[in-house]
């Protein structure tokens, strides 16, 4: 069930309450997520769909969503990424809301489908995918992490 007191919101402009929302909410997307600096999300904001979802009642930012879209030769595809629900907020519905909302974006901008990944321990985050309409593909996904070439770490 989702909460009317939530709003999703696109960014189209890096505040410090966004800047500050992202340092507090990425520590609970993954232990080893570093801190955006305000440029790297203004990158972000250029060229994805970063959604926000605003309590609105409190007026904070409770939950983040990336929605990358890219035209291959097969169409135009989405991909969900980096979901993220302040844990003081779980379970309202607010997952919902910003899943519902990048799939409304993807199938207005045309894409042909939305995919996202997600870990098999997270088995509230499986039953929302499949109540949004989500359904489990027959493939695997494969992963290369580069080596920092010698000279270019940061």
């Amino acid at each position: 069930m989702t909460d009317s007191t939530i709003a999703v919101e696109r960014v189209d402009r890096v505040t410090e309450e966004v800047v500050d929302a992202f340092s507090r909410l990425l520590p609970m997307l993954s232990s080893t997520a570093t801190g955006l600096s305000r440029e790297q999300l203004e990158e972000i904001v250029r060229s994805e769909c970063l959604l926000i979802a605003r309590d609105r009642a409190r007026g904070t930012i409770v939950g983040s969503l990336t929605l990358v879209m890219f035209r291959i030769p097969t169409g135009l595809r989405a991909w969900i990424e980096d979901v993220v629900v302040d844990s003081a907020v779980q379970g309202r519905g607010v997952g919902e809301t910003l899943t519902r909302e990048a799939v409304a974006i993807g199938q207005r901008a045309g894409a042909k489908t939305i995919d996202l990944t997600s870990r098999r321990s997270r088995a509230a985050a499986h039953r929302l995918y499949e109540k949004v309409g989500f359904s489990i593909r027959d493939t695997s996904v494969y992963r290369y992490t580069p080596t920092p070439v010698r000279g270019t770490e940061s």
